[in-house]
């Protein structure tokens, strides 16, 4: 795999392109997982060079009585299978995105999303650590290398330190861990690097 570039040398064509870029070399299947709400979909929207793949449904008055929507007030949808973007890196990186659905009823699509993943990058809410558990437990049971990135929500608590949030999750210090905003491209290509980067690292190849 190539080095990762930093977000300044994105490759990527403009928004709504189709076919791969003539340089794509390596093509990587990347989770983009997370407990519901947590900003997976925001994320792919804000990276994806082709116009994403959704499958959001309306929230109701029966999802609302399993869905926690504490903290979530605006919430009005919600993925029920997958969402899928794809980011080309400079270095003929190619990332195919999965976002994956947040909420235990869906988990036995787990398998099937995670079959072919080289990696993930888990999006926690530190207003609502705990809800990252059971995702955090089906990355670690299912193997894949992956990385935290804290998405950055206006109202997110602001007194917490690197390590209490790592004891918090009870992240092994090896696994990167990182503040995004999923809203943004450059933070968001940002934190889907340091994965890269840690991929490479659990993964070396030789220099082609």
């Amino acid at each position: 795999m190539a080095s990762a570039p930093s977000s300044t040398v994105r490759s990527a064509g403009s928004p709504g392109a189709v076919h791969l870029p003539d340089t794509a070399r390596d093509l990587v299947k990347i989770l983009v997982a997370g407990p519901f709400g947590v900003g997976k979909t925001t994320l792919i929207d804000s990276v994806s060079e082709i116009r994403p793949l959704h499958t959001e449904e309306q929230l109701s008055e029966a999802s609302a009585r399993v869905d926690d929507l504490a903290g979530l007030r605006d919430k009005e949808s919600t993925t029920v299978a997958i969402d899928f973007g794809r980011l080309s890196l400079s270095g003929g990186v190619v990332l195919y995105l999965f976002g994956t659905p947040g909420q235990e009823r869906f988990r036995p699509l787990w398998d099937d999303i995670a079959y072919g993943a080289l990696g993930a990058l888990v999006l926690v809410d530190s207003r609502r650590i705990d809800a990252s558990f059971d995702v955090l437990g089906l990355v670690e049971e299912s193997g894949l290398p992956y990385a935290v990135a804290f998405n950055d929500f206006p109202d997110a608590p602001r007194h917490y330190g690197e390590e209490q949030l790592r004891r918090a999750l009870d992240l092994d210090a090896g696994t990167p861990m990182v503040t995004c905003d999923a809203r943004d491209a450059n933070s968001s290509i940002d934190a889907l690097l340091t994965l890269v980067d840690h991929l490479i690292a659990h993964n070396p190849v030789e220099a082609r």
